[in-house]
């Protein structure tokens, strides 16, 4: 038998290591022959990914980028789970949203969630969802002591409240036995609405809940505002710390102890498609919190956060709603190695109205599959150790902590809200990342990228008014709806959808890619290519123009052709009517050409002006 020596295996023992220095060398000599010029750091910059708030991804993680001792799951900081034996023995809670207004259908889609796999119930309850009075329909057949219930019912948090622990009591539901959050939020509806709500019942729940209900928790801080006003990973933690900050001092203020004060918040946040991202924040607000606690004097697991994650609804789309399984699918997985206690996956269908069946069966089946098939939760924080992620939930962690610290300087959350200061803040974090999204430099895929112009469309039932008035709603897609409503309207009126043709040049390894690319760009407004025939020159142009039925026309080569080829193309296509010509590549000196088409353009800008000029109001 051979024994292996104390140090380790020694499979690898005759290689010498590699350095850091020896692979940045390699990478000098790839941007080498790629045509750049750099050394040292700055080649591993060149290949570094641009997030958000100054955060980026290196293409390289050592043991010198770790971080300090996160410690083990269920213990302070709770950087690796506020439980020790991760989110629960069978995974996450698996929580579906009903938003509906009609209590007698609420109450069928959620006996199907429950007997297909769900495991707690998110209600809209008054304004946008049920009436109050309508709670007891919506949840008849349900097990109350089985099914925990989660409410979002907006200023009438109150009336919700003591609605559901009336039913509680009608059904003989045991204190010890009910588990719910009742979703007094005063300050998210503020951010919501730009209306200021009374703290009185959110202080009367909170005491309530800590002398007779011990499994149910009062407030919830709801971070999906900010998310959903275009805030940043980091700014969304900076706002929830404010908000939970102000909670704790409310219910402090009103007698509870900080310990108490702390069982009575639920952390509510959003998970995108950036699983990576998605994961370092559930674990950094995990740890921010537990320094909040810290400093309140909250002894051990009292001071674990309690987290509900949901899919974000601004990487939700109207155009091809089939990816949002795709976005969905990561988010929930980020959630969950992230260590939510809680995760809502959002329909795929849910930018478009309300979901069907089917669609909140696919909704409920990602998680039971990453839990059941993928067996996400037999691994306590399966990312921990990672050095990316370590790395990344640290610097996640510090910009939080830091926006929090401003948002305290501004007053606290609710100065902050009514200052502007907050809306101020994340219109600016918004702006930044609309121009990537308007220069595909974050690309949509169905709608910025490789969309499809005879998409069926889908119909749902519309979602019954959100509250308004506060923090705007945005979304991805919103520039590129915009451009696609514009064609969907030419198209109803006249029957045909506006068109550019398409002049490629030379043989097909001349012009293919950017024929692909520039097809792929006028799409993304709405505006149908048309390639037909294949190649073209000077004296084909003209005929193939006119039979398109086109007014634009757009050059697809090489640089070597149009070198050659396209002041005589150009010609031949205003003597057919072109009124506009444009060619696919960079910039440059191209005769007869009105414009270029080129990756990292401002194809919003560009497209916008192309609906324009067709007259496509």
């Amino acid at each position: 038998m051979t024994v292996l020596p104390d140090d380790g295996l020694s499979l690898a023992a005759e290689f010498p290591d590699a350095t850091h220095e020896q692979w940045q060398r390699l990478v000098e000599g790839v941007l080498r022959k790629s045509g750049k010029e750099a050394s040292g750091d700055d080649a591993e910059k060149a290949l570094s990914t641009t997030l958000e708030n100054g955060l980026s991804t290196r293409p390289l993680y050592t043991p010198r980028d770790a971080v300090a001792d996160t410690g083990f799951p269920g213990f302070a900081p709770f950087v690796r789970g506020g439980r020790a034996e991760g989110v629960a023995p069978d995974g996450w809670d698996v929580r579906q949203r009903h938003a509906g207004s009609d209590p007698a259908r609420v109450n069928e889609a959620v006996l199907a969630d429950l007997e297909n796999g769900v495991t707690s119930l998110w209600l809209a309850v008054g304004r946008g969802g049920i009436p109050v009075d309508g709670l007891g329909r919506a949840l008849d057949g349900v097990y109350l002591d089985l099914a925990p219930i989660v409410l979002d019912a907006g200023d009438a948090y109150g009336a919700a409240g003591r609605a559901l622990w009336e039913l509680y009591g009608e059904c003989g539901v045991r204190p010890t036995e009910a588990r719910a959050v009742l979703g007094a939020d005063p300050l998210g509806h503020e951010a919501r609405t730009g209306r200021e709500l009374a703290t009185d019942d959110a202080v009367e729940l909170a005491r309530d809940a800590v002398a007779h209900w011990p499994g149910v928790r009062a407030l919830t801080v709801d971070a999906l505002p900010y998310h959903e006003a275009g805030g940043s990973a980091a700014e969304e933690l900076g706002l929830s710390l404010a908000t939970g900050v102000a909670y704790l001092r409310l219910l402090t203020d009103a007698g509870l102890t900080a310990e108490q004060a702390c069982g009575q918040l639920e952390f509510r946040y959003a998970a995108s498609a950036d699983q990576f991202l998605t994961i370092a924040k559930f674990r950094a607000a995990r740890r921010l919190w537990a320094r909040v606690a810290e400093v309140s004097g909250v002894p051990g697991a009292a001071g674990a956060q309690r987290q509900h994650a949901v899919t974000s609804s601004v990487m939700m789309t109207r155009r091809d709603p089939w990816v949002n399984m795709l976005r969905t699918t990561l988010a929930c997985l980020g959630a969950g190695v992230g260590g939510a206690d809680a995760v809502t996956v959002t329909p795929f269908d849910e930018a478009i109205g309300l979901p069907d069946a089917f669609a909140r069966r696919i909704a409920r089946n990602t998680s039971t599959i990453l839990l059941e098939e993928s067996h996400l939760a037999r691994v306590i924080d399966p990312a921990g150790g990672s050095w990316y992620v370590e790395r990344l939930t640290d610097e996640l962690a510090h910009l939080g902590w830091e926006f929090f610290r401003t948002v305290e300087r501004a007053g606290g959350l609710g100065a902050a809200l009514r200052s502007g200061f907050v809306a101020e803040r994340l219109a600016g974090t918004w702006a930044v990342r609309s121009r990537r999204l308007a220069t595909r430099r974050e690309p949509v895929t169905g709608v910025s990228e490789f969309p499809l112009l005879a998409e069926r469309t889908v119909e749902r039932q519309a979602h019954p008014a959100p509250p308004s008035g506060g923090l705007p709603r945005v979304r991805r897609d919103e520039a590129y709806e915009v451009l696609r409503a514009r064609s969907d309207a030419h198209l109803a009126a006249t029957g045909a959808r506006p068109k550019v043709f398409l002049a490629a040049l030379g043989p097909a390894a001349a012009h293919t890619a950017r024929v692909t690319f520039a097809a792929n760009l006028f799409q993304a407004g709405g505006i149908e290519p048309v390639h037909d025939p294949v190649t073209v020159d000077a004296e084909s142009v003209g005929a193939a123009f006119a039979a398109s039925g086109a007014s634009l026309a757009c050059l697809c080569s090489s640089d070597a052709r149009y070198e050659e080829e396209a002041p005589a193309v150009a010609a031949a296509l205003r003597t057919a009517g072109a009124g506009r010509v444009l060619l696919a590549g960079r910039p440059g000196d191209h005769p007869g050409v009105d414009g270029h088409v080129f990756a990292g353009c401002d194809a919003v800008a560009t497209l916008t002006s192309v609906l324009d000029f067709l007259g496509v109001s």
